[in-house]
């Protein structure tokens, strides 16, 4: 009968986890104790005297009943506290659980049997009735949870941390609670945990909103718009100022009936960024990380917690299980070495996942180098990082120089942001001069290393190259300093890099006194700025540069005077940070061919004279153009006589475009694409006629484009198409009848397709994966297929999707 004790001591936790009550496993626990001793004794007695009598049996039946309980609690065990459904169905187990209790109590054992059993059936009910208002609860209260980060894939330490915190938060008299720490220290990830936390979610009534500001010189206005909509919700008014912000967020928060809300503002730099972000209202509390403690003000209602370090036995799990993935140092390897190399790390978290995942499957000479490396820098400061950065530099010795000079490139993408990794290869493609697999396999391989941080992808395969278009890569905070701090030593020897570290209202005055030694050898610029006239440019010359990102956050802004004395130029990355899109000016009309190869636009007004302007652009191979407005009425790619002037262009991404209604005609002109991108573009319903004319098109993809009816029939001459995207193309009902002949299709995505009628009748052998929605009912139609010819066909079940992750970009 030890079974009973294990089984309900569990449960009792699952309780427990579930309500976050301190008195109610207890109880139940206490009553079941009880019952444990009487059920032990009369075994006892019955089995030494007949164990074929009938009580015995009920004692047997009581038995299987627990066990059925145990099965219970392991279910329990692997409920995610956020999951509706299964907390659903876990109800209507305990229900069956506890019938199952009234049927035994029926029987009518001993009386205190009887007794106690019944007792055992009325806590249980309990249970059930707790899980049905905790599920109708969830179900009827707006959740934030997209808002929080995700948890890492294992964390250790965070148990205490998290008790401590959480007691400060929940006391009364305490409106602000900042946690404090260095870099890397796992500030964010204990914020996520209190935000995931059930007693915390119960307490703000599930009001929990997530806000990460992390930039030295945040848009704070843009900020505060955010924050109203999050909290407050509705229509927002337009505010003049950011003072202007601040008062009617204020007003509005203290004239709304009570509502209690947790607000985590992750990653201040400064207390003049943060004062404006701070408010007060009854029930209104805010959580506020940040790397300085003294950001923190002062007063009767804050706290703050520093965050610690890892204990050695903490640290030395986490190292192990990102260079080894266990827990523990496997008997293969020299166990003091391992130990050497973990407490090098001082116990900062993001040290020993880097550090560790960078010497994952290294031989031992690797290993013994890397400790000897470790072990000459000095102890970790509070708040200085370069300690931290000559630690982590040890991850990147390990890399080819091919793999340390695409790290170093990193650090020309700003703090905070995801950018679509075509951006990142097109520079490693055409700049570093590798081939497009090469820089995939290396992006990949930086991402193994948590060099840089993959997102995006929604297939339930592995991550291979069909799917780059759909990753976004970011980097924290640390490690874009350490890709900026290797490139400034790697600039004493060759001045190959001229990355701005933050932005700047202008060109930074100590930049341009640099520039005039070295701007003449410079191969890769990144710019952060403000708007910028033409006289802002100064006499800025770059004639070396082959990779140029303009990085800036305004509704105006002109290109760079100097942009058309970039003879070798070869990627252009214009990006607008602004919440409004802009209108740019500047455009150069080149006089002769440019080396031009990729072009990436993002958030901007496109210009009418912009094909005019780009005639001499005949080595263009790929454009991309992201959140743009003026393709709808822009008629430079219809000029009747004008050819399109682009004889080498193989790719053209176009997403989220919210004017574009159809696609240009003479697009069917340019016989050399080979990927054509059309995503999230709600306005188009028909793509042109004359489609099949692209005879060297490989990708196509069109998802999420929700007026989409119709696919022209001559996309079926489309020989060498091997990759088509419909998915989320809810309008399209049929596919072409002569979709057999796409002899060479390898991969069909036809995801929440729900008006589509049927599945293909006819496919050719060639296809080899199709993904759909686990709530799609091709499921039995493609298996059929599968059962009947295409053997070695894969079907992908993906979840549903449905996203806002774009408006964070």
């Amino acid at each position: 009968m030890d079974l009973l004790l294990t089984a309900l001591t569990e449960l009792g936790g699952v309780i427990q986890v579930i309500y976050s009550s301190k008195t109610w496993g207890k109880e139940l626990k206490d009553k079941l104790m009880l019952l444990k001793r009487d059920i032990d004794d009369a075994v006892e007695v019955i089995s030494d005297s007949d164990s074929s009598t009938h009580r015995y049996s009920q004692f047997r039946d009581f038995q299987a009943v627990l066990q059925d309980g145990l099965s219970l609690v392991d279910e329990g065990d692997n409920l995610h506290v956020c999951d509706v459904y299964r907390k659903w169905r876990y109800g209507r187990r305990v229900r069956e659980f506890q019938e199952k209790i009234k049927d035994l109590i029926e029987v009518q054992g001993s009386p205190i049997l009887a007794r106690d059993l019944q007792r055992l059936g009325t806590e249980v009910k309990n249970l059930h009735k707790r899980l049905e208002a905790a599920t109708i609860a969830e179900q009827t209260i707006s959740s934030t949870s997209e808002d929080v980060p995700d948890m890492p894939n294992f964390v250790v330490g965070l148990e205490t941390c998290m008790n401590a915190v959480k007691q400060i938060l929940l006391q009364d008299g305490v409106d602000r609670l900042g946690i404090a720490g260095m870099g890397g220290s796992g500030k964010t990830t204990l914020a996520s945990a209190l935000c995931n936390n059930a007693q915390v979610k119960v307490s703000f009534r599930n009001n929990i909103v997530f806000i990460p500001v992390k930039r030295s010189n945040p848009n704070v206005k843009a900020l505060l718009e955010t924050m109203w909509e999050k909290i407050i919700g509705g229509q927002r008014p337009e505010f003049q100022s950011i003072e202007d912000a601040h008062g009617q967020l204020q007003k509005k928060l203290r004239s709304r009936t009570y509502r209690p809300t947790l607000v985590v503002l992750d990653d201040v730099w400064s207390i003049s960024n943060l004062e404006h972000l701070l408010f007060e209202a009854k029930g209104y509390k805010t959580i506020i990380t940040t790397r300085q403690d003294s950001t923190i003000p002062i007063t009767n209602g804050t706290r703050l917690y520093n965050m610690p370090l890892l204990e050695d036995a903490n640290a030395l799990s986490l190292f192990c299980f990102w260079a080894f993935g266990k827990t523990e140092i496997p008997t293969t390897e020299k166990e003091d070495l391992v130990k050497q190399i973990a407490a090098e790390c001082k116990g900062l978290p993001l040290a020993l996942k880097v550090i560790g995942s960078s010497l994952r499957g290294k031989r031992r000479p690797i290993w013994i180098n890397a400790e000897r490396k470790l072990s000459k820098s000095e102890s970790i400061s509070e708040y200085y990082k370069e300690s931290l950065l000559k630690r982590l530099e040890t991850s990147i010795d390990v890399l080819d120089d091919k793999h340390k000079q695409c790290f170093l490139d990193l650090g020309a993408f700003p703090k905070g942001r995801k950018f679509s990794v075509e951006t990142l290869l097109d520079i490693w493609v055409y700049v570093r001069k590798m081939e497009w697999t090469d820089a995939f396999e290396v992006l990949l391989e930086l991402a193994s290393r948590n060099l840089l941080n993959l997102t995006g992808y929604p297939g339930s395969g592995a991550v291979d190259y069909s799917c780059a278009s759909e990753l976004s890569f970011s980097q924290h905070d640390v490690m874009r300093d350490l890709a900026l701090y290797l490139a400034s030593q790697d600039h004493i020897i060759s001045p190959k890099r001229f990355f701005m570290p933050s932005k700047e209202d202008k060109i930074p005055t100590k930049w341009l006194s640099t520039l005039k030694d070295q701007a003449s050898r410079v191969q890769f610029v990144s710019i952060y700025t403000g708007a910028m006239q033409e006289q802002d440019w100064c006499q800025i010359d770059f004639p070396e540069v082959e990779a140029l990102a303009l990085f800036f956050s305004s509704n105006q802004y002109c290109l760079p005077t100097f942009l058309h004395r970039t003879p070798k130029l070869k990627v252009l990355i214009v990006y607008n940070y602004s919440s409004m899109r802009a209108n740019i000016s500047g455009l150069p009309r080149f006089s002769s061919p440019v080396q031009i190869r990729s072009v990436f636009l993002h958030k901007l007004i496109i210009p009418s004279s912009l094909y005019e302007n780009c005639r001499s652009w005949e080595k263009l191979e790929k454009l991309s153009v992201c959140l743009c407005e003026g393709l709808g009425n822009n008629t430079l790619m219809d000029m009747e006589l004008e050819p399109l002037n682009f004889p080498n262009i193989t790719e053209i991404n176009i997403d989220h475009c919210s004017d574009l209604g159809e696609l240009p005609l003479k697009l069917c002109n340019l016989t050399s694409l080979q990927r054509l991108s059309v995503t999230n573009c709600h306005l188009i319903q028909n793509l042109p006629d004359d489609m099949g004319r692209l005879k060297s098109l490989r990708v196509l993809r069109l998802s999420a484009c929700p007026s989409l009816s119709r696919l022209p029939p001559s996309i079926c001459k489309l020989g060498q198409l091997e990759y088509l995207d419909i998915s989320l193309c809810r309008c399209l009902q049929n596919l072409p009848s002569e979709f057999d002949q796409l002899s060479n299709l390898e991969t069909l995505d036809m995801r929440e397709c729900s008006g589509l009628k049927k599945v293909p009748t006819v496919i050719q052998s060639s296809l080899k994966r199709v993904v759909i929605s686990d709530s799609d009912k091709e499921y039995e139609a493609w298996s059929s297929i599968k059962a009947s010819t295409l053997h070695n066909l894969t079907i992908d079940v993906v979840p549903e999707i449905f996203s806002l992750a774009w408006l964070d970009d």
